[in-house]
């Protein structure tokens, strides 16, 4: 018999990567992406066309489904993708406006008009985080405030993902993982909080029903099936969050084990047991994939981010790796130079919108290389400070599982290592979130009874760096004390 074959689907910010899985061991069989642009009509805004994301995706699916001898060895295919996004439909289910992605950054006003309304500690209360600008619930009102036309016509809101799903299957749905970055979700009921919605004016007949991240929802069309090659009635499951697939699929299904993904943001990722709230507001407590589990995440806005912005700007030409080899030329601290990555503001553990990026300490005898060393501290020493708030609540920080881009570099692994002060391990599949979505699809297979299991089966550590003797404290002590001392002039700059 032939295995049966899972897909699993990111919608990412820059594009669409797609797996084709072997459901039983886990093994990538086959793979393809596709690339849409985002649009800054504005300073701090951030938009793309929803409907370009299912065009994209359509194809990309099409290109792996069209190799294989039989669609329906396909059992099951499942959607992650980028969190907090604002998609409106009207009754016809047609888009009313782009979408307003998770780093826009123009709902500072309605972010403290919702604190205002409901407060900060109930918000924390309630949905396990404060209110940021990049969540959903200000974007909603945000359109409320300035696009009275788009707002009256509202009859259905999805987050990227998920209107990704509607396209495939029609049907209107959304998991706990990534609705827990809404705002508008009880994390302890796993539902959406009707005190909240009613205190924002948000209709529930807006809202998706919530469903467990391995739940089926729904199914491939007809219109689909013809555009990407599955076959009709092929079963979709809801999916989850970009984060909470990429730490399923580092294999975080107990505590001690810490994920690190590394892509445009910077994600550190911790299972909890039990609802997590912060009290400082620092780390996110979101529900996790795992079936009626938890975790906490804290996010830097601008990582992998930050080393692209830093080739196309000063290096154009390099490859990542070429910078990353000239940086490791240069002793540790830079000789003094300081990378703050604050390129789209920040989010943990500064909640700072207006943050700004910097370079200090420059002399004359550095070079490019300084730079590049400078560049990939500020974001490691980024990284560790969000690791140091998972360590402050009490959490177990034994060992990190590494994702995204820096996964594939020994240099970076060994400064993660050496800063970070644990192991460091990478997993089998570097594209954690689609990888995700696929041991999500192998439970709505039922080829695994639940999202833990299936990670356990399928997730293998494939390289492990341990710390060196390098010692860093002192450049991430110094490092981390420019914020406060910069702040100011960052916030006067942005006024």
């Amino acid at each position: 018999m032939a295995a049966p074959l899972v897909i699993g689907i990111d919608i990412g910010t820059g594009g669409v990567r797609v797996l084709l899985v072997d459901g039983r061991d886990g093994s990538v069989l086959d793979r393809a992406c596709g690339d849409w642009p985002v649009s800054s009509p504005h300073p701090g805004w951030s938009e793309q066309d929803p409907d370009t994301w299912w065009s994209v995706t359509a194809t990309a699916i099409g290109s792996v489904v069209n190799r294989l001898d039989d669609p329906a060895d396909i059992k099951a295919v499942a959607f992650a993708g980028q969190m907090h996004g604002l998609v409106l439909r009207d009754a016809q289910g047609h888009v009313l406006r782009p979408a307003i992605l998770w780093n826009d950054q123009r709902t500072e006003l309605q972010r403290g008009a919702i604190h205002d309304r409901i407060g900060i500690a109930r918000c924390i209360e309630l949905t396990g985080k404060p209110v940021l600008t990049g969540f959903t619930a200000p974007k909603l009102a945000w359109v409320q405030d300035n696009e009275p036309d788009n707002a009256g016509r509202i009859a259905s809101i999805s987050l990227p993902k998920d209107h990704v799903v509607f396209r495939a299957t029609g049907v209107h749905a959304i998991d706990v993982a990534d609705a827990s970055g809404t705002s508008w979700l009880d994390i302890q009921t796993r539902d959406w909080s009707p005190e909240i919605c009613e205190a924002l004016g948000v209709d529930p007949h807006w809202l998706p029903p919530v469903h467990e991240c391995s739940d089926v929802v729904g199914s491939i069309t007809a219109e689909a099936a013809a555009l990407t090659g599955l076959t009709e009635g092929t079963p979709v499951v809801a999916g989850a969050g970009d984060q909470a697939a990429s730490g399923l699929a580092c294999g975080v299904t107990e505590p001690g084990l810490v994920s690190v993904t590394i892509g445009t943001s910077g994600v550190v990722f911790a299972q909890a047991d039990a609802p997590p709230r912060d009290p400082n507001g620092s780390l996110h407590g979101f529900c996790h994939a795992i079936e009626h589990r938890w975790h906490w995440m804290g996010c830097m806005l601008a990582a992998g981010g930050s080393l692209e912005w830093f080739r196309d700007t000063v290096a154009p030409g390099s490859s990542f790796d070429e910078l990353i080899d000239e940086a490791m030329s240069v002793v540790p601290g830079s000789e003094g130079l300081c990378f703050l990555p604050y390129l789209s503001g920040e989010r943990c553990p500064h909640d700072d919108p207006q943050a700004s990026g910097a370079f200090i300490g420059i002399t004359t005898r550095h070079e490019r290389r300084h730079l590049s060393r400078a560049v990939l501290e500020g974001i490691t020493f980024g990284l560790a400070d969000m690791l140091q708030l998972v360590r402050d609540t009490g959490q177990p920080v034994e060992t990190v599982r590494l994702a995204g881009g820096a996964a594939r570099s020994g240099p970076w692994r060994q400064l993660l290592a050496d800063v970070f002060q644990v192991r460091v391990e990478s997993v089998n599949e570097p594209d954690a979130t689609a990888y995700g979505a696929a041991i999500l699809a192998m439970v709505g297979a039922q080829i695994h009874p639940d999202a833990a299991s299936a990670a356990n089966a399928v997730v293998r550590v494939t390289d492990a760096i341990d710390p060196s003797d390098a010692d860093y404290s002192k450049a991430w002590s110094r490092w981390r004390r420019l914020y406060s001392e910069l702040a100011p002039a960052m916030h006067r700059l942005a006024d």
